[in-house]
């Protein structure tokens, strides 16, 4: 049965089940129960085969199944398109299994499972969610007990629903794997870019010394809110020599690299002793070269990170980790340039595949209509 319970400390929708029914039937005979649902049928984007001309992205209407032990419902407000919801549905991401809903990130609000869930507002990501699970492209999103993870009160549904995989990515690389020191210098490749501004971000709650690095001229409005050590535009400058003049020969103490490819090796080597890099990509070429004795001598570290390894479950307890830092304001989600709604999907990951700025987002109607 559709529980509209209680839970203490979250906004609540006490006739949330009315609503999510009349939202999808939009009739007065909505269905109170699960008994009485049976036969709905909801509203995603579901891909039965790739297409690197993103026809493959249709809407249907598939059978809202029941919940199994251990899982909760929820109704999904806002999700977003990463660059790699794109790769998956043009069949360049491993292990897809189809059919499938794609989609990764995600901000709703639990309408059915345990009493104590149902009504709280949630976000969340995974490595395994629009891959191996149906992801977030749709009305409903089913997830586990242990990943519901309750969503910042004072971000909206769009808003937390641009978080997932970028500050994930960033806090793996940065703060599991690197482990920057206070006053030490971290270098951002793609600094613009939704990953690369979230390492930014992380990096100054740790007082790292920014280096932000982008082959564009450089852009106040692009940093707003972050204190810069310095900033390289590749297409004007050799990145090793820009950085050694800046650190007066030192070099830096981490790169996180959220480009890759012919960036990787002038990236490495504008690290110091000791350094560390993170390598999250792999933009035009997969193959990459450098100085093997160069890197030892030097006793460099590199940490690959790959988002697709955290499950939905694991993203859950990160997202907890940080939720406090987004409530104070010390970080903010990456910028919304477009908004749409399911049936606006191949416009929304057309605008990601050409490299639009910022994020793209599908919201839904507020549950009350």
């Amino acid at each position: 049965m559709l529980d509209a319970g209680v839970s203490r400390g979250v906004k609540q929708y006490p006739l949330c089940v009315m609503r999510w029914a009349n939202h999808i039937s939009g009739g007065k005979d909505a269905p109170r129960t699960r008994a009485d649902c049976k036969g709905w049928r909801v509203k995603a984007i579901r891909i039965s085969a790739f297409s690197d001309s993103l026809e493959n992205l249709k809407i249907e209407h598939i059978p809202d199944s029941p919940l199994d032990p251990g899982q909760a419902k929820v109704r999904v407000m806002a999700s977003s398109v990463n660059p790699s919801d794109v790769k998956n549905v043009q069949g360049k991401m491993e292990g897809t299994t189809l059919p499938r809903i794609p989609g990764r990130d995600f901000a709703g609000v639990v309408v059915d499972g345990p009493s104590d869930l149902v009504g709280r507002e949630v976000w969340g990501t995974g490595g395994d969610v629009g891959f191996t699970r149906d992801g977030s492209h749709a009305e409903f999103i089913t997830i586990p007990m242990e990943a519901v993870s309750a969503k910042p009160h004072n971000l909206q549904f769009e808003q937390a629903a641009a978080v997932g995989v970028n500050f994930v990515t960033a806090y793996v690389g940065l703060i599991r794997c690197a482990k920057p020191k206070a006053n030490e210098t971290l270098l951002v490749t793609g600094a613009r870019g939704g990953v690369g501004s979230a390492v930014l971000q992380l990096g100054q709650t740790l007082n790292a010394k920014l280096i932000a690095v982008d082959r564009k001229p450089f852009d106040s409005q692009a940093f707003e809110g972050l204190k810069l050590f310095g900033y390289v535009d590749t297409s004007e400058a050799k990145l090793g020599e820009a950085v050694r003049q800046i650190t007066d020969g030192r070099g830096v103490d981490v790169v996180f690299d959220c480009v890759g490819g012919e960036l990787f090796e002038p990236a490495l080597s504008t690290l110091g002793q000791l350094g560390r890099q993170i390598a999250i990509t792999a933009t035009g070429t997969r193959r990459v070269s450098f100085d093997l004795l160069d890197f030892y001598h030097r006793r460099v570290t590199l940490f690959g990170v790959d988002s697709r390894a955290l499950t939905i479950t694991d993203c859950g307890k990160l997202l907890d980790l940080m939720s406090p830092s987004f409530e104070t304001g010390v970080l903010r989600p990456s910028r919304i340039a477009k908004r749409g709604r399911l049936e606006d999907a191949r416009e929304l990951y057309s605008f990601v595949a050409n490299g639009g700025g910022g994020k793209a987002v599908f919201t839904a109607p507020p549950l009350d209509k």
